[in-house]
């Protein structure tokens, strides 16, 4: 997709405050620091639309990016290691699972996950939580320029095998620094929509 026209439209924490023009919405879930809003922005062709950080833990809201009035990307907090307290943390977690079971326009998770390592528990628990409500799932492997040629298919086959990966969920291999997966991840997001 030729993306021209994008923004980022609201924060939103609870279902009323969620948009309401019915597009397709893809949701981006990850663990603090994968390279989500690196993903973002390079999938819109933008430098800094989507707020890139060094600390993690920055994304506390559900973050709605409006693409060319046809869909949205909805950025979700980072799991993992953000430095909050754990009953915000808690309060993250239920505002994103009331999104992610209860959004009818929600056509797909896009699970980022960084291909030089395994993923952790909290990806697996992520990726199991979306198998268990039956939600499309797309696993990017981000970093993808950070590993020699001969490393990314085992790296791949081994994201999917942890992961333990149904067979109708696609892998795609992306970096945001050489644009390798772009096409790729917006074939994807295509088949949802």
């Amino acid at each position: 997709m030729k993306v021209n026209k994008v923004e980022m439209i609201m924060s939103a924490v609870r279902p009323e405050q969620y948009p309401d023009t019915g597009y397709p919405e893809f949701a981006l879930a990850g663990r603090s620091n994968v390279g989500k809003s690196s993903f973002i922005n390079r999938m819109i062709s933008r430098k800094s639309l989507a707020r890139t950080s060094s600390k993690p833990g920055k994304t506390q809201t559900l973050n709605f990016y409006e693409i060319e009035d046809q869909l949205y990307f909805v950025d979700v907090p980072g799991y993992g290691y953000a430095k909050v307290s754990k009953t915000e943390r808690e309060a993250w977690g239920q505002m994103i699972e009331q999104y992610l079971t209860g959004r009818d326009t929600l056509k797909a998770v896009l699970l980022i996950v960084d291909l030089r390592h395994d993923p952790t528990d909290d990806d697996c628990m992520m990726y199991d939580f979306l198998v268990h409500y039956n939600i499309p799932t797309i696993v990017i492997a981000t970093k993808a320029d950070k590993l020699k040629r001969g490393q990314i298919a085992t790296n791949r086959k081994r994201v999917k095998q942890v992961l333990n990966m149904r067979p109708e969920d696609e892998l795609i291999v992306f970096s945001s620094e050489t644009k390798v997966g772009i096409e790729d991840a917006w074939k994807a997001i295509e088949k949802y929509r």
